[in-house]
């Protein structure tokens, strides 16, 4: 899909990935990058730095995505690319509370369920659009220490492929990102965190990788090469991946 002259929605947009890939759609070329976060102040000021707009959104509640959806629409006349990039990080294991888990679940799934579940008709009924949805390469290997991340990431993988396999005939381009560590608030503080060991890459470097994906019509981005082996790994000797997580396991608790 070109990028040029295209309406964007990028969620998550505050800062970090987010952050960049709006600064990045408007580089490329798009006609209005619609920026949108929590609160409403520091979404305004990232939209007002590459002339676009900022909506306030809290997208654990389908409501308010379905409000945004439909307030992009009646400002621009229709979405071509939607960006579900907001997500979070949460640590511990099984024994977090459920609350946690809930939460981690509306934002790092639910969000991406409601966006394409209001969206791509709107998209379908005009002749096509594009999917982005951040996930990570916790969706695709696992990670350590943080069991609701490694969980949602992979549920939002797996959301990308359906959607993909459901509607790419439909004239509906879907990407996911699936990076390791990128210098964002996510992991300030933790640098030195098992997601590190391949190298902490900006958060420009991550948009970068999801113009050419977009601009390709490719649906796996990789911003780490790596992952792309730890994968191959993974699906040719599954006992073998399972130790050497095991072993890191291990060396990260000494």
């Amino acid at each position: 899909m070109d990028i040029r002259d295209r309406v964007v929605v990028v969620t998550g947009a505050a800062g970090g990935i987010g952050h960049a890939l709006a600064k990045a759609f408007a580089e490329h070329g798009a006609a209005k990058v619609v920026c949108t976060d929590l609160h409403a102040r520091d979404v305004e000021d990232v939209a007002r730095s590459i002339d676009g707009i900022g909506i306030a959104a809290d997208l654990r509640n389908e409501a308010e995505v379905a409000r945004l959806i439909e307030d992009v629409e009646d400002q621009t006349g229709g979405i071509d690319i939607f960006c579900s990039n907001a997500g979070i990080l949460t640590l511990g294991g099984v024994e977090t509370s459920n609350e946690d888990w809930q939460k981690t679940w509306e934002i790092n799934v639910m969000s991406h369920v409601w966006a394409a579940r209001h969206v791509v008709p709107r998209m379908i009924a005009r002749g096509g659009g594009y999917l982005l949805n951040t996930a990570s390469a916790a969706g695709l290997l696992n990670q350590i220490g943080a069991a609701p991340y490694g969980v949602t990431k992979h549920a939002a993988i797996g959301l990308a492929e359906w959607l993909h396999i459901t509607y790419r005939d439909e004239g509906i381009g879907v990407s996911v990102l699936c990076p390791q560590a990128v210098q964002t608030d996510m992991i300030r503080g933790n640098e030195a965190s098992i997601a590190s060991l391949d190298g902490i890459i900006e958060p420009e470097v991550a948009a970068r990788f999801c113009m050419e994906a977009i601009e390709k019509e490719e649906f796996l981005v990789l911003p780490h090469p790596q992952v792309r082996d730890y994968v191959a790994l993974k699906g040719t000797d599954y006992e073998r991946w399972l130790s050497g997580m095991r072993k890191l396991k291990r060396q990260f608790e000494r």
